[in-house]
């Protein structure tokens, strides 16, 4: 199939990594190819930016990652954009995030900072969950006490978060982004912040269009990134309407489908 991307954007969870939750071997053989042809791996997460700095190890310095669902883009090592939500609506959500606590909600609540990851439950369930996410990550007796600017809300909720959490975030939803990024995972953003925006703003930096851009997701937080590309797949067992959204499928990440489709679209690399 005939084409010119030159941008490749990649989730993680559910997408790109393997049912250990585990980058897949072979794509350390093709990332250096990639580059070789002048085509980008983006990988593009609601993980924080150390967290996947972590991952991509000693290529990481030369790579670019959207990170924190969009609210924060670093191209090998130089951020490219950040936006920090005011430290009063911080206040606000934190309190409804408290209340709904008292309330019978079995929450944990990750700030996320541009320095570390912030959290006040430490009992062994829920820092278990945030342990996989953020490489960055303190336990401080008030969050509310941080001195950080805050990328994101992390809500992780032991129930499902599409029909427990998210319902009862109504509110900060008329003001700010709330997006359910997995089954038990809801995030608050500033109201332009999404993997989509993140993406056009890297291709606008990187002179690049739409028609030149890959991206694979499988979540509901994936729906824009995939609307920024018009080589938009999603993963086979993806969310109904990330099904719908996008144009092509990919196989499923338990056999490392991005870089199946990866090798079909590039046959040579």
């Amino acid at each position: 199939m005939p084409h010119d991307i030159r941008l490749i954007a990649v989730d993680m969870d559910g997408t790109l990594l393997d049912g250990e939750g585990n980058i897949p071997a072979p794509l350390w053989t093709l990332l250096p190819r990639l580059a070789e042809r002048g085509v980008a791996f983006v990988p593009a997460s609601g993980r924080q930016l150390a967290t996947l700095q972590r991952s991509f190890g000693d290529a990481a310095g030369e790579m670019t990652f959207i990170a924190e669902n969009g609210a924060y883009v670093v191209s090998k090592g130089v951020e490219v954009s950040s936006d920090s939500i005011d430290r009063v609506v911080v206040e606000r959500v934190i309190r409804h995030l408290r209340d709904l606590g008292q309330r019978g909600y079995e929450l944990g609540v990750v700030l996320c900072g541009k320095r570390s990851a912030y959290i006040e439950r430490t009992d062994d369930a829920f820092r278990a969950e945030a342990d996989a996410y953020y490489a960055a990550l303190e336990a401080v007796d008030d969050v509310l006490a941080v001195d950080d600017d805050v990328l994101k809300i992390a809500i992780y909720d032991f129930a499902v978060a599409e029909h427990s959490v998210a319902p009862a975030l109504d509110e900060i939803a008329r003001t700010h982004r709330v997006v359910v990024s997995g089954r038990h995972w809801v995030d608050i953003m500033n109201v332009d912040v999404d993997k989509g925006a993140a993406l056009r703003r890297l291709q606008k930096a990187l002179g690049l269009t739409s028609a030149q851009t890959a991206a694979f997701g499988d979540y509901l937080n994936d729906l824009e990134m995939l609307d920024a590309a018009d080589w938009s797949y999603a993963m086979r067992e993806a969310h109904p309407e990330v099904v719908a959204r996008a144009r092509y499928r990919a196989p499923s990440h338990l056999d490392h489908g991005v870089l199946t489709t990866i090798d079909e679209l590039f046959p040579d690399a």
